[in-house]
This record gives structure tokens, sequence and C-alpha cells, in this order.
């Protein structure tokens, strides 16, 4: 893949870890907003919040293409390792919750193959679009001479085929009598629709065009206000596919801030360090969440103060804690714990 190399080494991008920031303050947001998602007012934050996956992916993307490289081995420990330990302790916590628990091997094999616990689907997720960006560079450096534009080819296929896929899984599988719960299931981990992200950052990365969006950054926020309202507005009044993930709508509010946060080139120093230890706070954020619903009677509160105050509580936790361990604990432990 030497043709498609643009750089030996990568080092830390303040503006992109700004992204990564962001992106896990939203999650800690759709986690800490007080379910059932049963007025507007709910619907439209969680829609608001809901494109922080694909700002990791298309970080994810970005990234890659600047180095056109994936070093695949390296991305799985760090990734596999951090999230085998939050597993276990997460199934451990479950088993507590939970006395009649499904213990057979083969379901916790299950779980754990497929994040099965918790919030955990990301990491199948990101695992997967890890290797499909290895394969497309791979595939496009085949033929030496054509490689970079048979990589940008491979990239809009792509995300035509994820599209196309996020607007057809649910109703596929409703025809095999699945149930709604399993198909959410599907949907939240339908790799090649999450995909499409990492392969729009890819290409915005390959096609050198950042500074064509740095011109162009009030039409992307206006563009992004747009797709916002459309994207809450499907899902308030439930025309078509209203679902918080792989839909059309989903995909034009997401893409579209995507694209003017990598274009606002923001480099916030708290944000940035939020965003390089995000997965740590990914991974753990959550016990605090549900140790908060389980045990401290938040309902009580009224759902603004108590989304407020459990976001409040989760992030500082969490954001201390990675302060803590950047501070105190040897690199290998870091490593371990994805901080």
């Amino acid at each position: 893949m030497r043709r498609l190399a643009r750089a030996s080494t990568v080092t830390r991008n303040g503006a992109i870890d700004t992204m990564r920031g962001v992106a896990i303050l939203m999650v800690i947001g759709i986690h800490a907003l007080q379910q059932p998602l049963d007025a507007p007012w709910k619907i439209a934050f969680d829609a608001l919040l809901r494109p922080c996956v694909p700002i990791f992916l298309f970080a994810s993307g970005y990234l890659t293409g600047l180095s056109g490289r994936v070093p695949v081995m390296k991305r799985l420990v760090s990734t596999v390792i951090p999230y085998a330990i939050a597993f276990a302790a997460a199934y451990l916590y479950m088993a507590l919750m939970n006395p009649a628990m499904d213990h057979r091997i083969t379901t916790t094999v299950a779980r754990f193959s497929l994040a099965y616990v918790f919030v955990y689907y990301y990491v199948f997720v990101y695992i997967g679009c890890t290797l499909m960006l290895w394969l497309v560079l791979w595939f496009a450096a085949r033929v030496p001479e054509q490689a970079e534009q048979r990589l940008q080819v491979l990239l809009l296929i792509t995300i035509a085929f994820g599209l196309v896929t996020g607007s057809y899984l649910d109703p596929a599988l409703a025809r095999f009598g699945l149930t709604d719960g399993v198909i959410e299931e599907f949907r939240m981990r339908d790799v090649p629709f999450w995909f499409v992200f990492a392969a729009l950052g890819m290409l915005v990365a390959r096609a050198s065009i950042r500074e064509v969006l740095l011109d162009m950054l009030p039409t992307l926020g206006v563009a992004t206000l747009l797709a916002y309202a459309i994207y809450a507005a499907v899902r308030i009044a439930v025309i078509g596919d209203a679902a918080a993930y792989d839909s059309t709508a989903f995909f034009g509010y997401a893409a579209a801030l995507s694209a003017l946060l990598l274009a606002s080139r923001i480099d916030a120093p708290l944000l940035a360090t939020l965003g390089a230890g995000s997965y740590f706070i990914y991974l753990w954020h959550i016990f605090v969440i549900m140790a908060l619903r389980d045990l401290g009677g938040f309902r009580a509160l009224g759902g603004v103060a108590a989304t407020l105050l459990m976001y409040a509580i989760a992030l500082i936790v969490t954001g201390a804690a990675l302060l803590a361990l950047r501070q105190w604990a040897p690199p290998r432990l870091l490593r371990y714990l994805g901080a």
C-alpha cells in the first residue's frame, strides 16, 4: 500500500481529539436522558445527540485516510483488551442485579462476541469498520498505478451500499417475523451503514477538501441545522423510517455535523483530553449511569432535573477517573483500560 501512504507517522491531532471529546459528551447525554422518550422534547434532545458514533467513525476514517494505512492488530488489541475488562465488570454487575441471568457458556460467548452487554455495540461496529477500512485500502492497492482513483471509487460504492442497507435491513428482517427488539439489535450493528461515516471521513482526507469545507463553514452550519430539523421532525412525527439509527435522515444530519466539526478546527484542550480518553469514558461511564438508575431514585426529580444531574455525575466521575489514571497509572494499565 505504499502508493496510498501519505504520512509515515500520525501524531495526536488536537482538533480531531476535540471532535471525539464532543462525541463522548453526546454519548453520556444519550444515556443520561430519562427513558422512555415519551415527550417531543426528549426525542428532539435524543436526536440532537445521536451523531456521536458517526463522529467517532468519521474521525477514524479521516485519520486513516491521512496515514494511508490501517494497523489492524494494534487497533484490535487496543480495542478488545479494554472491552474484555469492561465486559467482565458489566457481566458481574448484571449477574448481581439479575439472579436469574443465563450463565451458559454459549450465551456468554454470544454476549461477548456481539457486545451484548450494556451499550457496548460500538465495539463490534468499530472492529467491523476497522476491517473494512483495511479491506478497501488493500483492494485499491491491487492496481498500484490506479490506487488513488480506485480507492475513491470504492469509498463511493461502500457509501451507496451502506445507505441502501440502512434503508432496507429492518423491513427485510420484519419479513422473517423477527420482533422489533431483535431488529433493533441488528440495526445497531449494521456495519455497512456505520462504515458509511468512516468511508466519508477517508474520502474527505484523500480528496484533500478540508480547506474547501473551511471556506464553506456558514453553508455547512446552515446545512447541519436544516438536516437536524429534518431528522428530529421525522422522529417526532414518525414519518417513514423514524429510527434513531440507520435512516437516511440520520445520515444527513450526522454527516453534516461531522463535516462541520472537522472544518471548524476547534482545538479545546479540555475537550481534547476527554476525546483522547474517550474509549475509557465510553466503557465505564455506563456503570455510573446504571448505578444511579438502579439505586438513586432520580425519577422523582422530574425528567429534566434527573437528566442533568445524572449527566453531571457520570461526567465528573469518569472524567476524574480518567485524569487520575493519566496522572498516576503506569502506561500498561492505561492501555489495558483504554485510557
